[in-house]
């Protein structure tokens, strides 16, 4: 692993040492250091639960830091709220556009700073003032033109247009090319280098790898809260920094044998198969046949497309292209009740959000599925509940076994237990699960990942997400390799964790 270099902290214009913050049961940052130079774009990189989003809510003062120190301009700062980072000079765009659809160009840019005549707003002036900003970025759009009306990537454009009228120093990009297409991304990196060249410091977060090679100068990663380090970026080639980003040392990297997934009796019985499956701009067309038997992985940095690849199989979202098949026929997934119609079912890895019904008890939370698909006309039978909630409490080992207690109550490995229970009363064929061993203790993952190896020799075809290489090698019998979107690699399970470290920094062939 490339060792840090570290570099002079007095020419900083943003410098955050020993910077702590903690959550009840977790310490989102523990005793980060990080530093923004003056006309340098630097990428903050690391994977979900790093701390990227807190360290920047940190700076722009959304969080309340419990130790250390922020310091913009030599200046110590304890910012306690968005304002008074704004007013020393920190401006964020984030992925989803927070401004005003419905107001015009030159509104948006100076909305609050309007020019003013005689007590009302001069909107002559305002015009002039917000085309010579935006012509100072080189761009041609029109200031009296609504915002609403212009694509999300020149929407992004006027917020950091926007960003410079209020002399913002420091500019924080977050995700902003997640939705934005080749030409959109070229435009965006050439303000990029326009604000840098002007002494702009500016602080860009993605997940896009080839682009935080070609845009960055610098890079800062994080890992579980804590820095692994700050690098220049040509220092750091792609497989060393996915390895900093994962916690494996490449020289230590061992060969993972797949031994839970050897056991399954994998049959050539194709139970799904996804011909040319994508969604513009964020999924590229790809193929993936899933077995009875079978437990095909996964594998790629958050971003990469495997959520997105997951959530259009079960149709959670509409494909652009492509068809499905499920046992050989034609299956148009236009909503998830299409999929759970033919036999699928799918665990989200928005446990909270998209899973669980924190405020339900475990006993509702577990029928939920198989009522939905029988219909809220026809309610399964108090007997028929209590058999299958007793019956799969005690199967997938749900502590308490206490059907009434609510389940946010519960702890994450049994929230996630309950969800894959819901799933599991259903009796699907074919079950996605997207990252189920996150945020989990030690003896909750190992029980998971036995469940996902005793389905699959039950003859279940199982899709399997993980962040975790070693865990996406031990457990599949076929790895798909996605990158930026785009499957770049579907491989045997004899695959090493470092060759697929590899494999995903620099692509690879089917």
């Amino acid at each position: 692993m490339t060792t840090p270099v570290p570099g002079p902290r007095d020419s900083a214009v943003v410098d955050m040492r020993d910077v702590t913050i903690d959550f009840p049961g977790v310490k989102a940052l523990d005793g980060v250091d990080f530093r923004l130079l003056p006309g340098e774009i630097h990428a903050l990189m690391g994977e979900n639960g790093a701390g990227k989003s807190t360290l920047i809510k940190a700076l722009t003062g959304v969080y309340e830091i419990d130790a250390g120190s922020i310091t913009v301009d030599g200046v110590e700062q304890r910012f306690s709220g968005p304002r008074q980072a704004q007013d020393a000079g920190i401006s964020t765009v984030y992925q989803e556009v927070n401004l005003c659809a419905n107001l015009t160009v030159a509104e948006n840019i100076l909305l609050g700073r309007e020019p003013r005549r005689f007590g009302r707003i001069d909107y002559r002036a305002m015009n002039r003032r917000a085309g010579e900003l935006l012509g100072e970025l080189d761009l041609t759009i029109d200031p009296r033109s609504t915002l609403g009306a212009h694509p999300i990537a020149i929407q992004q454009l006027v917020a950091i247009a926007r960003a410079t009228a209020v002399s913002a120093r420091v500019l924080i990009l977050d995700e902003p090319t997640s939705s934005l297409d080749a030409d959109e991304v070229a435009e965006l990196f050439r303000v990029m280098r326009r604000l840098r060249e002007g002494g702009a410091a500016i602080l860009f977060v993605s997940h896009f790898l080839e682009q935080v090679y070609e845009i960055s100068d610098r890079m800062t990663v994080l890992r579980n809260g804590r820095l692994v380090g700050e690098y220049p970026t040509a220092a750091l080639d792609r497989v060393q920094l996915i390895a900093a980003m994962l916690g494996h040392e490449l020289d230590l990297l061992e060969e993972i044998g797949n031994t839970a997934a050897a056991s399954a009796p994998t049959t050539h019985q194709t139970v799904l198969s996804a011909k040319g499956i994508g969604r513009r701009p964020r999924l590229q067309p790809m193929d993936l046949d899933v077995h009875r038997g079978e437990v095909v992985g996964l594998a790629g940095l958050l971003g990469s497309g495997r959520t997105e690849l997951a959530r259009l199989l079960f149709g959670a979202d509409r494909a652009t292209s492509g068809r499905m098949l499920v046992n050989g026929k034609p299956a148009a997934m236009r909503s998830p009740r299409a999929a759970i119609g033919k036999g699928l079912a799918f665990s989200s890895e928005d446990r909270k959000g998209e899973g669980i019904i924190g405020e339900l008890s475990v006993r509702d939370n577990l029928v939920l599925a198989l009522q939905a698909r029988r219909g809220f006309a026809r309610p399964l039978s108090k007997k028929t509940t209590d058999d299958l909630v007793t019956r799969y409490m005690d199967a997938l080992d749900i502590r308490p076994r206490k059907p009434g207690t609510v389940v946010k109550n519960l702890s994450g490995g049994n929230q996630q237990k309950v969800l894959l229970a819901r799933w599991l009363i259903t009796e699907p064929q074919l079950f996605i699960l997207d990252e189920p061993t996150r945020g989990i203790d030690v003896g909750a993952k190992a029980q998971i990942q036995k469940l996902v190896a005793d389905l699959a020799k039950d003859g279940m075809g199982v899709v399997f997400i993980s962040a975790e290489l070693d865990e996406v090698a031990r457990i599949s019998d076929r790895i798909a390799v996605l990158r930026d979107g785009h499957c770049v690699a579907q491989v045997g399970s004899d695959r090493t964790v470092k060759e697929l470290t590899a494999l995903i920094a620099a692509g690879g062939t089917r």
